[in-house]
């Protein structure tokens, strides 16, 4: 989902940046399904996605002079939001299960890849979302948002061999999660 870089869009910018309330809300209207389907990889609940919304539009809006129009407008908002979602992450030091120990979890070498083809974008969004928030925060920054590992250990304030192995057990967990789910399917259909 992203924002289309319209006339309309340039011009509610403009009317923002004067400080044009209305304007402010139709342009928090025009961002927040991209802002709540960003934030809400990142968080447990949806309440918690509002709130992480709220300030990255803050963030957004104290911005706004900062953007350029030959910039994309949902590739700028996108950066400040999963900013705020790391932000948050940070603020709430849930990385407490980080140093747990899931020695005994062992990677599926027979995981079909096709139950990818079978499973909704919202089954899978469910799954990520199950995953600890040290996890789902690895896991999305490295395998959605295209960062690289020393880049999350740098936002995440966690070492690089921490980042590899959050995102190697999350890759495990949710290959488990989805080959069970497969195996569900299989059964129901006989």
């Amino acid at each position: 989902m992203n924002l289309p870089d319209s006339k309309e869009l340039l011009d509610v910018i403009h009317l923002c940046l004067k400080g044009n309330r209305k304007a402010e809300e139709r342009l928090f209207k025009m961002v927040y399904p991209l802002a709540i389907s960003i934030v809400r990889r990142y968080t447990q609940s949806l309440t918690e996605a509002q709130s992480v919304v709220n300030e990255g539009m803050l963030k957004v809006f104290t911005q706004l002079a900062n953007y350029a129009p030959e910039w994309s407008f949902g590739g700028w908002v996108r950066r400040i939001l999963v900013h705020s979602a790391i932000d948050h992450i940070r603020r709430t030091k849930r990385f407490e299960d980080r140093h747990e120990d899931y020695s005994e979890i062992e990677p599926t070498s027979t995981f079909d890849e096709g139950v990818l083809d079978r499973i909704s974008a919202e089954e899978i969004l469910a799954l990520v979302q199950k995953l600890s928030p040290a996890y789902r925060s690895v896991f999305l920054l490295y395998a959605v948002e295209g960062y690289n590992h020393r880049e999350i250990a740098e936002e995440l304030g966690i070492s690089e061999g921490t980042s590899k192995s959050n995102y190697a057990k999350a890759k495990i967990k949710m290959q488990q999660a989805m080959a069970k789910i497969n195996t569900i399917r299989r059964q129901q259909h006989g």
